[in-house]
């Protein structure tokens, strides 16, 4: 009778230390889910180099902060605000802050930028011309057709004296119209920006944004030239406004100003890319 109840105690005692072990266990978790640790975020990208930022770099940094990241590819420039926006995805990385702030007033939408990442820049390239030195006379030159891209082509092409914009126009919506002086007579042909890399064969010059000689596998030690991007042109990591002070944010926000980052970008394919003006 004694060895039965002994028994019996036993039994009980380690149940109650299981429900102990599991109710602990259940509160942990609980705990774990409310601070977002373990947590997959999916991240809308375009076409380009950011996705695959996301994926070789920023995850496996922001994992040791509880995310994971995903990315979520996106064919055009709209759809990732508009799905941020939405909630259909947790925050973006495609767009500088110029795009970002006309995009979103233009829309009525409430995103926030809480970071910037090392971005490539629009690249003067060419399979006729090995140095800009060699431009002839009348070479054709394929340019974007939006404004924005037009506007940062010229600003490219004056850097390195091959056209002069007017003096009392705004640069950032300088249009061929705006061209003061051509010394070279280049003549223009104009086309979607996502046509510019393709467009490489049959011109003289193609100047193709970084997303898209990124896509065409441009290699940018091949370019003639680069652009040295001014800060609002500088692609940006995006977050619902609502959500900029929330866990995620900050932990992007912590990933992004970080050393372990910068060392991580030294070591990749983006070592190259024009860093963060507080990288300097």
């Amino acid at each position: 009778m004694k060895l039965k109840k002994f028994v019996t105690g036993v039994i009980t005692l380690g149940a109650l230390v299981t429900l102990a072990s599991c109710s602990s266990g259940n509160e942990k978790n609980a705990q774990t889910a409310a601070d977002g640790a373990g947590k997959e975020v999916v991240v809308g990208v375009a076409p380009g180099p950011y996705g695959d930022m996301v994926t070789a770099v920023i995850s496996p940094l922001t994992e040791k902060e509880g995310y994971k990241l995903t990315t979520k590819l996106f064919n055009d420039y709209v759809q990732p605000n508009k799905a941020l926006a939405s909630k259909q995805i947790d925050a973006n990385l495609f767009q500088h802050t110029a795009y970002l702030e006309k995009f979103s007033a233009d829309n009525n939408l409430d995103l926030t930028a809480i970071g910037t990442v090392p971005t490539l820049g629009m690249g003067i390239y060419s399979k006729k011309i090995t140095r800009l030195a060699d431009v002839k006379d009348g070479a054709t030159v394929a340019i974007a057709n939006d404004a924005s891209n037009l506007a940062r082509t010229l600003q490219l092409l004056e850097a390195n004296n091959l056209v002069t914009i007017k003096a009392d126009i705004d640069e950032t919506k300088a249009t061929v119209d705006d061209i003061a002086q051509n010394p070279k007579n280049l003549e223009f042909k104009t086309l979607d920006a996502a046509q510019l890399a393709r467009a490489i064969d049959t011109v003289d010059l193609a100047l193709v944004p970084g997303n898209f000689a990124w896509a065409a596998k441009l290699d940018p030690a091949d370019a003639l030239a680069l652009e040295k991007l001014k800060e609002e042109y500088k692609n940006v990591f995006v977050v619902p406004t609502a959500d900029k002070e929330g866990k995620l944010a900050k932990a992007v926000e912590k990933v992004l100003t970080s050393q372990a980052f910068k060392d991580a970008i030294a070591k990749s394919d983006f070592k190259d890319f024009d860093k963060p003006a507080d990288w300097q």
